[in-house]
């Protein structure tokens, strides 16, 4: 009945089924929740558009994507400059002159290059072991004790000296006034959110929600001559090399009849104190969002473990995990009508332009 049964309603799915069908193949989509657009889902509360899922900041380099995602959505001109918070002291991010003169006082580009070369001189280790040692060889022993250290370990739930040093291999460090967190050509948020840009990639595109694939496979394969999985890799194989490791991220939103919380996007608390990693105000996405008497609505976000029945999040890319991975791959590849693809499909963390950059490959190489 279909040239393609598309598992997963998120960017990667979306965008596969759009440049499918152009192409004149019949394409079905599910997806097990009840909404479209995967993790990039916003919602309307109290007239703010709230990502359900954590704040999602499109940034891209690649003219060829920002040309692509300009097609389905206009985005508005949201710059994202974080703040951190550590303990009562607020301080810019990325690492910039800003965050540098709060932090020593220096003034000059030269002074704080200074300052930061004599501390990494200082604890210096010539073959990092592990991620403190890594941060501290890059920005020295503040910056990781008051702005690393605390959100890191929060957030992957271990020590920073039992991480591998590769996971950060390199630090932003800008020696200018500059609190632009992405350097990247291009950036900005969907005017009318990401879930009108997913609808509008799968306009005229049969879609059915609340259906789970892997609880009625056979039936969902027999309908397509081809499959397009974006699942969990080990759960389509009913993790029978074993489970790979993910984190999860838990929300407590709420609306408070305030018209302004935070006075930023977002602020992330870099304290190991603060339960929580960062507070997202949903309002300050959109420009001039802060008049008198309206209601703001904030999420905090917190890390956690991941279990089965939570939801996937960031892949643990550590050596163990690679190595499984590995192993799923093989097994993947021996499946000619299935391709896996997205962040949960080929275990990897995409920013959302790489997402479509590579879906549009995966697509382009399909169909030629």
């Amino acid at each position: 009945m279909y040239d393609y049964l598309i598992v997963g309603a998120g960017l990667f799915g979306a965008v596969f089924a759009h440049e499918a069908t152009a192409a004149g193949k019949r394409c079905l989509v599910i997806d097990k929740r009840d909404h479209i657009a995967g993790n990039i889902y916003t919602e309307e509360i109290e007239g703010i558009a709230v990502h359900r899922y954590g704040a999602h900041i499109f940034h891209t380099n690649n003219q060829e994507v920002w040309d692509y995602v300009n097609r389905f959505a206009r985005f508005n001109r949201y710059t994202n400059s974080p703040v951190a918070n550590y303990k009562g002291e607020l301080y810019n991010m990325p690492f910039n002159m800003n965050t540098f003169n709060k932090m020593w006082g220096v003034i000059t580009p030269a002074e704080a290059q200074a300052k930061i070369e004599a501390q990494r001189a200082e604890h210096y280790t010539e073959h990092p072991r592990n991620l403190e040692e890594q941060a501290i060889n890059l920005v020295g022993m503040d910056i990781y004790e008051k702005l690393i250290k605390g959100y890191t370990e929060k957030q992957w739930g271990r020590p920073c000296t039992a991480l591998p040093a590769f996971i950060i291999k390199r630090l932003p460090v800008r020696f200018t006034f500059d609190n632009n967190y992405f350097n990247a050509l291009y950036q900005g948020i969907p005017e009318e959110g990401y879930t009108a840009l997913v609808a509008n990639l799968l306009q005229g595109i049969e879609v059915r929600l609340n259906t789970d694939y892997l609880a009625d496979r056979a039936a969902l394969d027999a309908l397509a001559r081809k499959v397009v999985y974006t699942g969990p890799i080990d759960a389509y194989f009913d993790y029978k090399l074993g489970t790979l490791q993910y984190r999860s991220v838990r929300f407590e939103t709420e609306v408070l009849d305030m018209p302004n919380y935070q006075g930023n996007a977002v602020i992330n608390y870099t304290d190991a104190e603060t339960p929580y990693t960062r507070i997202i105000e949903h309002k300050h996405f959109v420009f001039g969002s802060t008049e008198p008497g309206t209601k703001t609505v904030i999420s905090r976000e917190y890390s956690a473990e991941w279990k089965p029945g939570d939801e996937p999040y960031y892949p643990v890319n550590d050596e163990e995990n690679g190595a499984l991975y590995a192993r799923y791959k093989e097994l993947a590849d021996a499946q000619p009508q299935v391709l896996f693809g997205g962040r949960l499909g080929e275990y990897k963390y995409y920013d959302m332009d790489r997402v479509i950059e590579v879906a549009l490959q995966r697509v382009r190489e399909e169909l030629a």
